[in-house]
Parts: C-alpha cells; sequence; structure tokens
C-alpha cells in the first residue's frame, strides 16, 4: 500500500496561528444521544483553542507532549492545570470501573484552577476493543460526550479494529476530516499486533500509532532487546505511511526518541516534557 500524505492542514495550521477559535470555551456536553450510537453526537468541542492545537500541531509535522494524569480527583486536575506548557493529558480508563463521572471532576478541577488559560486537552484511554466492539464504541461516546479530545485504544490487534477506532469518533474524527478536532490513538501491544503493524497503521483516518512498552516487555519476558526492537518496528510502520508514532519516554530518553521520529510522547514526568520540547526545538 502507498504511504499516504494527507497530513497536511494549511487551515488548521493557520488557525493554531491565530490563537484558535474566538469566543467562549465550553469543557463539557450533555451526552447527544443513547449509549452505543455508532457516531456519538456531541463531542469535543471544536471551539477550544488547546483541541484545535494538537491537531494543528500533528498535522504540521510537530511533536506533542503529554503526562499521565495521576490520581482520577479534582484535585490531582488542579494540580495538572499548574504544568505548562503541555499538550495533553493522558487519562486512564482501561482497568477498574469505567468512571466517567471521575473523570469530569478531573476536568472542572484543571479548568477551574487554569483560570484565562484554556485546561489541557484530556486523551482517555479505555478498555480494548477486543472486550467488546459494541461497549468500545459506547465507552468512546461516553468519553467524547464528557469532552475529551480523542480516545486511546490499547491492545489493537488487526486493521478491523482500527477501522473501528477511527469510525467511533464520528465525523470529527482527524485526518479522515482534515478539519476534524479529535483524534484516535491506537497502542499495538501484543504480538498479534506487531505481526499486522503496516495493514494497522495505513487503516484509513488513524490519527496516531504507539507501541505500549510496558505490556510488549511482558509479551517478551522482559527482554529489553526484542522490546526496542518491536518499538522499532511500530516506528518504521508509522514513518512509512506517515502516520504520527507514540511512545512513552522520560527525561534521560526523551531527546533520543525525538531523534528517531517519535511525535507522540507520554512523558513520565514533568521534566521530561521540558526536555522533549528543548529537544524538538519549542
Amino acid at each position: 500500500m502507498a504511504a499516504r500524505n494527507t497530513r497536511s492542514n494549511p487551515s488548521l495550521r493557520t488557525l493554531w496561528l491565530l490563537g484558535g477559535v474566538t469566543g467562549s470555551i465550553v469543557l463539557f456536553h450533555g451526552c447527544g444521544g443513547e449509549p452505543g450510537e455508532s457516531e456519538p453526537e456531541m463531542m469535543a468541542d471544536p471551539g477550544n483553542p488547546a483541541n484545535v492545537q494538537i491537531v494543528a500541531r500533528l498535522a504540521a509535522g510537530d511533536a506533542i507532549f503529554g503526562l499521565f494524569s495521576g490520581d482520577h480527583t479534582a484535585e490531582a486536575g488542579a494540580a495538572m492545570a499548574a504544568t505548562r506548557p503541555l499538550d495533553f493529558v493522558f487519562y486512564s480508563l482501561e482497568s477498574g470501573p469505567f468512571d466517567i463521572p471521575a473523570l469530569e471532576s478531573y476536568a472542572a478541577g484543571m479548568s477551574e484552577a487554569s483560570g484565562h488559560q484554556s485546561p489541557h486537552p484530556m486523551l482517555l484511554r479505555i478498555p480494548p476493543i477486543r472486550d467488546g466492539h459494541d461497549e468500545a464504541r459506547d465507552r468512546a461516546a461516553q468519553g467524547l460526550a464528557a469532552g475529551v479530545a480523542g480516545i486511546v485504544y490499547p491492545h489493537v490487534e488487526t486493521p478491523e479494529e482500527a477501522a473501528l477506532a477511527v469510525d467511533a469518533l464520528g465525523d470529527a474524527a482527524w485526518p479522515g476530516n482534515p478539519d476534524g478536532h479529535l483524534i484516535s490513538l491506537l497502542l499495538i501491544e501484543d504480538q498479534i499486533g506487531i505481526d499486522n503493524v503496516r495493514e494497522i497503521v495505513s487503516t484509513p483516518g488513524v490519527s496516531a500509532v504507539s507501541p505500549g512498552p510496558g505490556d510488549l516487555r511482558r509479551v517478551y519476558d522482559g527482554d529489553m532487546e526484542k522490546v526496542e526492537e518491536a518499538i522499532q518496528i511500530v516506528l518504521a510502520a508509522c514513518l512509512e505511511f506517515d502516520v504520527p508514532c507514540g511512545v512513552t519516554a522520560n527525561a534521560d530518553d526523551v531527546g533520543m526518541r525525538i531523534e528517531q521520529g517519535f511525535r507522540v510522547i507520554i512523558a513520565t514526568q514533568p521534566q521530561a516534557v521540558a526536555a522533549g520540547m528543548a529537544a524538538a526545538g519549542r
């Protein structure tokens, strides 16, 4: 399959340079339909300039930087608001109760503490698609209705799952919609996913793909050479098909990851964000 070259988006780039859409910022929306609908009616607010900025940076070929959310509390959200600059917060509901009210409380704390600045966009990791296709659509719809800027899908194993991940975001998914404001981040964390990596990455409309080092470490019984080999296999597929590639990084290795070509950095500490932005020229 030929490499895609659809990432350029001058209109969004211009919008970001102008500082985003004018008008009030609305963080939350009520649910636009019954759970399980294939295309949620209510999604992350495209008027939030911080949400638009994620897509603008990816479309322009830049790297973006996020942090794990920490505790799922309003207090933790308020504390996260002080971490700037930051492109996104990685909030996981992959395991345990799928607690959207806790996510909303975290986001409300972050929004209130952000003052006149835009609150950080949130990317929500949901349970794996293999746990149930209808359930994955429903969970994605709930997250989007709560105002997240994108959905993270763990343990993606097949192009069919990748296609579902894109479709669940509806018409506002970027880059399928060049003016879209929602992103999908697919995590490849199993041997079958590594085997199918080119088919997964080349699925039309996928926003970004990342290897999952923690789960790959279990797959390869702690053999870090094999883990790194798998990480590089995912990166090579992303570079081939012009899809942003993600990775977790700390302050010691983030510069190396930026040099290798990774563009969605999930940092383990604020120092890694600062070091990564410096390495990326931001």
